[in-house]
């Protein structure tokens, strides 16, 4: 049984401010967390990065777990009621990812859970699917609360490219945004957290959601004709779900990291399903600001979408958000707040 799910609260912790109020408004004037790093580029100049001013200098597993722990703490603050009697997704790097910052999910998650002293609950579960992780946790949040497996479900995606591990390969890879390479990424590292519950007057409800896989994924797309169908399909489960239409979406939020390949699978996917006369649809990116924060992605998107509703600074209404990651793994979500449709 499918269920309708709200956003009840949210959390973050990024290089644009160590909270979701803060964050979000930096992303909205267009700031950004870009600085020199430690790590050195392919042309010998030190790589531009988007790292987390945390006040102590943790590194690894001990950065994730206090950067993780620091948005479900937030999100718990707006929703205290939930503290104890929620159930918490992890989103995390993918497995075999060069560098991921957390080998070891179910250690990761323990940490988390005893900094934010919130002893994991029986139901807990780890995703590690990179970007798109926050779209495959809405679908197995959905589930438990429709179960009754618990009252709450605390979505939490915290990731890092910020390793050496990870900016050795990705250099390697000529996949790193450098002045030799103007098609790259920034990496960065951050932590997102959204808090859901059954539906019952949140601010934010998810209408529909899609998952897909792309055949002609970044690592094989020259092989392959490029149509954007995995993201293709991800539009069109979650516009179904949603019972609208392309053109009825408000705005779009992605997780478009600055390479090509991205960009055009984005513009694929909406160019193929939109039919008739539609409106402007804006089109906004955390990445701007935040550089490619991987797992953490995607609630990053909907507590950006949330927090402009409530200040309404929205760009329309339903939002789409998307995600999608280097093996072809697609995702799709349409949220509503219930206000009218401007237009």
């Amino acid at each position: 049984m499918t269920v309708s799910i709200d956003i009840v609260s949210i959390g973050m912790v990024t290089a644009v401010g160590l909270d979701a109020p803060s964050a979000c408004a930096a992303m909205r004037a267009h700031l950004d967390g870009f600085q020199e790093t430690r790590f050195l580029g392919s042309d010998g100049d030190w790589l531009i990065g988007a790292p987390v001013p945390l006040p102590r200098n943790w590194i690894g597993e001990k950065r994730m777990a206090h950067l993780a722990a620091g948005a479900i703490c937030e999100a718990f603050q707006a929703a205290p009621e939930a503290r104890g009697r929620t159930a918490l997704i992890l989103c995390l790097a993918e497995e075999g990812r060069p560098g991921r910052p957390a080998a070891d999910g179910a250690r990761l998650l323990n940490l988390v859970a005893e900094i934010a002293e919130c002893p994991p609950h029986g139901r807990s579960r780890i995703v590690a699917h990179g970007r798109p992780s926050g779209h495959v946790a809405l679908e197995r949040a959905r589930r438990m609360l429709a179960a009754g497996e618990a009252p709450y479900v605390m979505i939490a995606g915290v990731d890092s490219y910020l390793t050496a591990g990870a900016v050795t390969h990705y250099l390697a890879d000529n996949r790193l945004l450098t002045p030799d390479n103007p098609n790259g990424f920034i990496p960065g590292e951050a932590a997102a957290a959204v808090l859901c519950a059954r539906h019952g007057g949140g601010p934010m409800r998810l209408l529909g959601l899609g998952l897909a896989r792309e055949t002609a994924y970044i690592y094989n797309h020259a092989d392959l004709p490029f149509r954007g169908d995995g993201m293709t399909s991800a539009y069109r489960a979650a516009l179904a779900e949603a019972g609208i239409e392309m053109n009825r979406i408000g705005y779009r939020v992605s997780d478009v990291v600055g390479e090509s390949y991205f960009f055009k699978q984005s513009a694929l996917a909406s160019l193929r399903l939109v039919r008739g006369h539609h409106g402007f649809q804006d089109f906004w990116s955390p990445t701007e600001s935040v550089g490619n924060v991987g797992a953490a992605v995607v609630p990053m998107m909907a507590g950006m979408a949330m927090t402009a509703a409530r200040k309404g600074y929205d760009a329309g209404e339903p939002v789409l958000i998307e995600a999608s990651g280097d093996d072809g793994a697609c995702g799709a979500a349409v949220f509503t707040t219930g206000k009218t449709t401007r237009r």
